[in-house]
């Protein structure tokens, strides 16, 4: 469960996407989005290589 929360937090922090519109997504479908999120970071700070604090959930 507290993955889910996190998955949430993550989302809607960065996307600012409602609670409804990230509980209807298929767990597979949150994760994606939260690996995004992460690549935008590490894009955006041009560190692709090193750890991003933004990379909650690692690189996969």
């Amino acid at each position: 469960m507290d993955r889910l929360y996190e998955e949430l937090g993550f989302i809607a922090y960065y996307f600012h996407w409602t609670h409804d519109d990230i509980m209807n997504m298929e767990h597979a479908e949150r994760r994606r989005w939260c690996d995004e999120i992460s690549r935008i970071n590490r894009k955006m700070n041009d560190d692709t290589d090193k750890k991003n604090v933004f990379d909650v959930f690692g690189k996969r």
